[in-house]
């Protein structure tokens, strides 16, 4: 009885990998479709997204004295769940996710320069949603022991949406965007890049395990729900 129990999370797990990415690719589409992209560059978006989210690009190495672990599955409970998987490394690499940094980076740059064509008056908008969700962000953030930096995923694409429509309702899907994708990615890892020596985790991806959510799944609701 106990070892069905304990393979019930990793079936919930499996069943969640083959429905999830279904799922996220139609709300992206209707949402890039709102931000009136392209129909093959929305495609090669949502493909790079997704694909993109298991790619760390190193950029710096923190030397450890002590031993810090690695997990391959940092999510739903699986550091805690199955330990044995760890390994262990005397340091930190800090990394840069491409599907949940570089990507939706890019994507807001692009929608930005759209609407700074349509009125230059909208960059005061864009600075003023950008601070607002990165300062949501940067309180919600918390270090969690073994993943890096972390916080909810549901506040900031809410957050981004009320700005938006609030600050620029004609443009607000491309501004709720820009502010679901750069107020996380400033204000939960940016920002708290300082803590990430007192963190014992042998892996900090900015954009990744523990803000891949936040960043990625912020933009493409914030511009749904905008």
């Amino acid at each position: 009885m106990n070892g069905r129990l304990g393979c019930l999370p990793i079936l919930l797990f499996l069943l969640l990998l083959a429905f999830m990415p279904v799922l996220f690719a139609q709300v992206m589409g209707l949402a890039l479709a709102k931000l009136r992209m392209d129909p093959q560059m929305a495609l090669v978006v949502i493909i790079g997204i997704l694909f993109g989210s298991v790619i760390n690009i190193p950029v710096k190495r923190l030397v450890r004295e002590e031993e810090v672990p690695v997990h391959p599955f940092p999510y739903f409970g699986f550091l805690e769940r199955w330990p044995e998987w760890q390994q262990s490394q005397r340091e930190t690499i800090v990394a840069v996710n491409l599907g949940g940094c570089v990507i939706p980076s890019l994507v807001a740059l692009y929608e930005i320069g759209h609407l700074l064509r349509k009125d230059g008056l909208l960059l005061l908008a864009v600075v003023v949603a950008v601070a607002i969700n990165t300062a949501v962000c940067y309180k919600l953030a918390k270090p969690v022991k073994g993943m890096g930096i972390a916080m909810p995923a549901m506040v900031p694409p809410l957050v981004a949406a009320m700005s938006a429509l609030l600050l620029a309702p004609d443009q607000a899907p491309p501004l709720a965007f820009v502010a679901g994708v750069l107020g996380p990615l400033l204000g939960a890892d940016i920002l708290h890049l300082k803590d990430i020596p007192r963190i014992s985790t042998g892996m900090a991806s900015i954009g990744g395990a523990g803000t891949f959510d936040g960043i990625v799944l912020s933009g493409i609701l914030a511009a749904y729900l905008a």
